[in-house]
């Protein structure tokens, strides 16, 4: 397929069309040259919610405006996204002819979570409506449905204000989206300080924009079916994407088989792309997506011929490692970040553990918000309650604390969770974010949370193991050989344990298998020869296979990964972050309306930590020394030195137990006809091998929590998708 040079500004970009194959161009030339200066940033009204929409663009003539995008198709996105706004929902219509003389129907859809300024900021947001009739707008309008927070968005409408931009709200962040459009185009990102997905409907063009913050914290899918027309889908969930009544087809994504994307998805939990199921995809965190010729004196793209309709390329990459930040500066930022998203004009708390993320978050918090609540969900298992040490925090700092009953329906609530977001999620913490938001949604409409500290600061014990790993280089032969002589026992904590997987990392996939779900000896016998390409964490799949979506990162991953933390961190940032935890918080949060802000995740903060040299924030091997230094000052001594303990539930004892139904309803699963769904699915996994694991887990011989989890998910999932195709 032929690149094209798209001119933006002073640079020129590769682009490489977007059709069936959805290939990824990182616009790293762009970034380096430094357009898209980020204003100093001020307080922000953002709305949560959920987005949906449809384009069709007709190849032939188009048949009657109401026949186009039929009302029903629209019904099943706004029911698909109800939940995640309650408060209010818009519906939005155009038609226009382009200029190539091809005909494009629009309908977008908002439902709306009310934070700040529930009077204004209703949505669809249109720039301009046709005189004498508000029904129809005019030509060249602009159409905005967006879901996040652009927290910089008072100096943006400054900005905007002072070159001739007319405003007709006070303070609406989705207003300055829409006049940051005209002024901006496809640029528009790289101004913007938050979390954050739009579709922005241009008329003058008949182009139809799509944005997603740099870290995945708000999510954005949709699903394309090319026939007479194409015809493109997108909303904050998957799942009213594919009860949408389209051809479902089980297609290859970027040339890549089918069963190749599913060992990515499997061996992790979660993967870049989507399952390949009817043309679903999802927009990567840090990219921009249009669809439809743009007038290229806007700065904006040329794009010609059919091919070429849907273009996908990345606006934001992590910057390199080449700084030492000082700590004092690392804290201004993050009070900073603290301090902006403590806005609203409904009631806000803050999540409480017992480490040291949330910790400062609650403590820089409080200067601002004196009377802040602060919330710890007592759970279940004794074992994985931090309360006690969350409530030494808070005494430590003044805070009202409130620790909630977890009100927890293991079987109950995962079936609800992977059907309401229509993907096969395979984080099992998604349950105990999921019982945290329900708790905390009785008191407050808005929680800040301390997420992203382990990835911004190097929290997690893979860094230091994948540092060990680098040093081994040839030396993994003899690991290899020691694999016989140290097996894992039942008990997943175990030094025994650990140092089996420690191995097997060494022998095979690197540092990136000590978080995998499945690793690659279980994947092989799992998959029938012949067996996909697999990796540990299935980073050999993600960065291998999928190089067609990444491949001009390649120079830049070249001098990213010469040190083993190095590689990792770039990994979680780019991948693990976005693909499994932002999409974990969003979709707990969200299924019960509440609003999760992450201050760790702000602009300046992630850019100083990332572009800080991995022994600055990890001297001498310390997990996130320089963090827990700022933390010395603000907290507890039994705060900041305690052991980290992760969000966790014990699934592998509930599945024995059948605590909360876990194991009636994982036996019901993978006992059923067809548990992983029809052949054309691609799931053709060996079931001798999953009835072993099974087995061998409710013996209690091996210990197979998460993985057992994940074939759960999967079936949850699969038999969920067949219902939805029986009902269409």
């Amino acid at each position: 397929m032929q690149r094209r040079l798209v001119q933006r500004g002073q640079t020129l970009v590769p682009v490489l069309p977007r059709g069936k194959g959805r290939l990824l161009n990182h616009a790293w030339a762009r970034v380096r040259a430094g357009r898209g200066r980020i204003p100093q940033r001020g307080l922000s009204s953002p709305p949560m919610c959920g987005i949906a929409g449809i384009l069709r663009v007709h190849r032939g003539p188009p048949p009657p405006v109401a026949a186009s995008i039929p009302e029903g198709w629209l019904d099943i996105l706004d029911e698909g996204i109800r939940h995640r706004g309650p408060d209010g929902h818009g519906r939005f219509r155009d038609r226009v002819v382009r200029a190539d003389g091809a005909t494009v129907d629009v309908a977008l859809v908002h439902r709306r979570l009310a934070v700040i300024d529930p009077e204004t900021g209703q949505q669809p947001m249109v720039s301009a409506r046709g005189p004498g009739d508000p029904g129809q707008p005019r030509s060249g309008c602009v159409a905005v449905v967006f879901n996040g927070c652009i927290y910089n968005h008072r100096d943006l409408r400054a900005e905007l204000a002072a070159v001739g931009h007319r405003f007709r709200t006070d303070h609406s962040d989705t207003e300055v989206l829409i006049h940051g459009w005209r002024e901006w185009g496809l640029d528009l990102p790289l101004h913007l300080d938050g979390m954050f997905a739009a579709a922005i409907w241009d008329g003058a063009s008949g182009s139809l924009a799509a944005i997603r913050d740099r870290f995945g914290e708000k999510p954005f899918y949709d699903r394309t079916v090319e026939g007479e027309s194409l015809d493109v889908a997108f909303a904050s969930s998957a799942a009213p994407l594919l009860a949408l009544p389209w051809a479902m087809e089980y297609q290859d994504d970027a040339g890549l088989p089918a069963r190749t994307i599913w060992s990515a998805w499997i061996g992790s939990g979660y993967a870049p792309q989507v399952p390949p199921v009817g043309g679903l995809g999802t927009l990567p965190a840090g990219s921009l997506q249009w669809v439809g010729p743009l007038d290229p004196a806007t700065r904006r793209a040329v794009v010609r011929g059919r091919e070429a309709e849907m273009q996908v390329a990345r606006w934001w990459l992590p910057p390199p490692r080449a700084h030492r930040p000082p700590r004092d500066h690392l804290e201004s930022l993050l009070r900073s970040s603290v301090h902006e998203r403590l806005e609203a004009d409904v009631p806000v708390g803050c999540f409480l553990s017992g480490g040291i993320d949330s910790g400062l978050v609650a403590a820089f918090a409080r200067e601002k918000a004196p009377n802040l609540e602060a919330f710890t969900v007592r759970m279940p298992d004794p074992r994985f309650d931090e309360t006690d040490a969350a409530a030494a925090t808070a005494r430590h700092l003044g805070l009202r604390h409130t620790a909630l009953h977890c009100d927890a329906r293991p079987a109950e609530d995962v079936v609800d969770l992977i059907q309401s977001v229509g993907l096969p999620y395979g984080d099992s913490s998604l349950l105990p974010t999921a019982w945290v938001s329900r708790a905390a949604r009785n008191h407050v409409r808005v929680c800040l949370s301390g997420d992203g500290g382990d990835e911004m600061f190097c929290g997690y014990e893979r860094y230091r193991a994948a540092t060990l790993l680098g040093l081994m280089g040839p030396a993994a032969k003899l690991a290899r050989l020691a694999l016989p002589l140290v097996t894992p026992d039942g008990d997943p904590t175990s030094r025994r344990t650990r140092r089996s997987r420690f191995l097997h990392a060494a022998a095979h996939g690197g540092a990136h298998e000590l978080a995998d779900i499945f690793p690659q000896r279980i994947m092989r016998e799992m998959f029938p020869a012949p067996a996909p390409a697999l990796g540990g964490r299935a980073f050999r799949v993600t960065l291998g296979v999928f190089h067609a979506l990444y491949a001009l990162t390649a120079p830049i991953l070249e001098l990213l990964w010469r040190e083993g933390a190095r590689q990792e961190v770039w990994y979680d940032a780019m991948f693990y972050l976005p693909c499994d935890l932002m999409a974990k918080v969003d979709t707990a949060s969200m299924r019960v309306g509440l609003e999760v802000r992450s201050p760790m995740l702000a602009v300046g903060l992630s850019s100083a930590a990332l572009s800080a040299t991995i022994p600055h924030l990890m001297p001498r091997g310390r997990r996130k020394a320089l963090l827990r230094g700022i933390a010395r000052r603000y907290l507890p001594r039994e705060t900041v030195d305690r052991p980290k303990m992760g969000f966790a539930i014990p699934v592998g004892e509930w599945f024995r137990s059948d605590f909360g139904g876990m194991r009636q309803l994982l036996l019901d699963h993978l006992h059923s006809t067809e548990p992983f769904g029809p052949p054309s699915l691609g799931l053709d996994l060996d079931m001798s091998v999953v009835r072993r694991l099974l087995d061998e887990h409710m013996s209690a011989r091996r210990d197979h929590s998460q993985r057992l989890y994940m074939l759960l998910v999967l079936s949850i999932w699969s038999r969920w998708l067949g219902q939805v195709l029986r009902r269409g």
